[in-house]
């Protein structure tokens, strides 16, 4: 146990720690077990999904729930409930790699799985009773019961705690009465289990209730016209009078926005692996179409505006796949670290992805960008036909744009990535505090010119990820300076920052995975270090760019110039990359694959 506590790595650690390749989990440390879990998964969606794109486009309701039932006929629902409540049990990492592949083909099924397997489900699993948890994880594992989850309101929506959907208690102390009105709640009108947040009576927090399908006064709204996830049912629930029995709460009286903040930390991260398979089969019909399409005589993906395309797409995602499975991972060492402790297993999970809220937030964030960069490339590689519903990519592209705004908005999870690390650091979990003022320190004296050991694979990509820390404490610590405890409401300056922080973790994930697969000699370990090279290309530019309109914004004068001068010195180059060459050879190798090979 002393040796676990010793390597655990904490949720946002990783800006002030050195982390090894050894350390991290990536893709190919999946086992044959699990890659079978996510082979059979898409298989399933090959069969009875990809073939019929159109019905989800054409608002075919019925479908998506008859698609829904036959996952749960293979336990696709049920992969994170434990066996004893009728599902599979398996671990948070396996539960990502199922999302992943089940969510490829369309944005309908992925919005309906994870509304159902995530925020449906979880509370119950996370904060149910054990009566409670005997009575609705089984139906919901087996896709006998769908779940949905209603906490949105008009008024209420990234202010999740300011809803105004009101529960009373009866005279007899029996039931809750509950008034009130909720909206863009997915799986609507297929569900049969509805997780509810409401005020009782003037209490400072919202609580959780489990309502069921047919209780008298619930009533549905229309379903919405929406630009995508087309046939993902989205209804408003309106409760008129809705009696509950009082052994419905879930969890504590009060405690429903704990609830709901946990429930979305998981709905993050596995937000992320939603978008990977939609990534890679954007990617692979692209390179397809374009090999078969000629134009002044040659496939247009011989050229290179078309190659530096794939490159940037592959990169992306090659990044994005790595920081989800490596952050999947520490959160299920986290659960298994805490229950090896003797912590109760509920706990463990819901204290296993508490700790790494920061990561799940960044993620959310990333992954989601990335993922419409890749639709929206997908569609340009198409031309005129990528706007046609005839393919593919059109849906693809209107389907991803819901990822940003589900989950929390991206400008909330930005603020929220830095509010955390600020608040860890406040109650001395994290000790951002010291490497800032070291970092202040060396601003005065002579640069450090330390060399690189350029015989290791990526060893200047490592120093430099190093440099982008100090880059972000540097600026972080000067806004803290300046604004105190009012920092939260310099929202511009946190965006700058919390994209400096997420385009780090990113790039380090991405260069750890190549130098673990460079240290094992993989055979996709050149392709790889050619990603992780590109991707620290993007990173460099666009951390250099916001610590730029940082310093803007927080110094003056001689102290600017200084902080600019840092910057400078801690995002340069000794050995720069040539872009163009990189995107040259890692094109070459998806349009000679004719699909995203890695």
């Amino acid at each position: 146990m002393a040796t676990e506590e010793k390597d655990f790595i904490k949720g946002g650690e990783f800006l002030i720690r050195d982390i090894q390749p050894e350390n991290v989990f990536i893709p190919e440390d999946f086992s044959e077990e699990q890659m079978m879990m996510a082979q059979a998964t898409t298989d399933f969606i090959d069969k009875e999904v990809w073939p019929n794109k159109m019905r989800f486009e054409n608002k075919d309701y019925d479908f998506t729930l008859e698609v829904m039932k036959k996952a749960g006929e293979l336990g696709l629902l049920g992969i994170s409930v434990p066996e004893n409540y009728g599902g599979l049990g398996m671990d948070f990492n396996t539960g990502m790699l199922v999302c992943d592949r089940i969510s490829g083909a369309t944005g309908s099924l992925s919005t309906a799985y994870g509304a159902h397997t995530g925020i449906g489900t979880l509370p119950i699993l996370l904060y149910g009773n054990e009566e409670q948890k005997q009575k609705y994880l089984p139906k919901l594992a087996s896709g006998e019961w769908i779940g949905a989850y209603c906490l949105t309101e008009p008024g209420a929506g990234s202010d999740a705690n300011s809803g105004r959907t009101k529960a009373e208690l009866t005279d007899d102390g029996k039931n809750y009465v509950i008034n009130g009105q909720k909206m863009w709640i997915s799986n609507a009108g297929y569900a049969d289990l509805f997780i509810v947040f409401a005020r009782i009576e003037d209490d400072k927090n919202i609580t959780g209730f489990i309502v069921e399908k047919g209780a008298e006064g619930l009533t549905l709204g229309d379903e919405e016209h929406k630009m995508g996830i087309k046939a993902s049912s989205t209804r408003q629930v309106f409760f008129n009078n809705v009696t509950v029995p009082v052994e419905n709460l879930l969890g504590e009286r009060n405690g429903g926005f704990k609830i709901a903040m946990n429930a979305l930390n998981v709905g993050r991260i596995k937000l992320a692996a939603a978008c990977l398979d939609a990534n890679r089969r954007g990617i692979s019909v692209s390179v397809k179409y374009a090999n078969e399409r000629e134009q002044f005589k040659r496939p247009i993906s011989s050229f290179g505006a078309i190659q530096a395309k794939f490159a940037d797409m592959a990169t992306k995602h090659f990044a994005a796949e790595s920081a989800t499975y490596r952050a999947g991972q520490d959160v299920e060492n986290n659960i298994k670290r805490l229950e090896n402790g003797g912590m109760d297993p509920q706990q463990s999970k819901l204290k296993g992805v508490e700790e790494f809220a920061i990561e799940c937030a960044i993620l959310k964030v990333h992954v989601s960008e990335a993922s419409s960069f890749i639709a929206d490339e997908a569609v340009q590689i198409h031309g005129g036909m990528g706007f046609s519903a005839d393919t593919p990519v059109e849906s693809a592209y209107r389907d991803v744009r819901i990822a940003r705004i589900y989950e929390g908005t991206n400008e909330i999870n930005r603020m929220l990535t830095v509010g955390m690390l600020l608040k860890k650091a406040m109650k001395g979990e994290l000790d951002l505090m010291s490497p800032a003022m070291k970092v202040a320190g060396e601003l005065m004296e002579i640069p450090d010119f330390d060399t690189p050991d350029f015989s290791k694979p990526l060893s200047e990509e490592a120093v430099l990820l190093g440099k982008m820390k100090k880059a972000i404490l540097m600026v972080a610590g000067k806004a803290v300076e300046k604004f105190g405890m009012d920092v939260e409401e310099e929202q511009e300056v946190l965006m700058t920052v919390a994209d400096m922080v997420i385009e780090t973790y990113v790039a380090q994930s991405a260069v750890l995975r190549a130098q673990k697969l460079a240290d094992r000699g993989h055979a996709n370990a050149e392709a790889a270090a050619e990603m992780a090279r590109l991707y620290m290309h993007f990173a460099i530019e666009k951390l250099h760019l916001m610590g730029k309109e940082a310093i803007y914004a927080i110094a003056e004068g001689d102290e600017q110039r200084m902080m600019l001068m840092g910057l400078r010195r801690f995002t340069k180059w000794q050995n720069p990359p040539n872009p163009k060459e990189l995107r040259r050879a890692i094109a070459k190798r998806i349009i000679d694959e004719n699909k995203y090979p890695f």
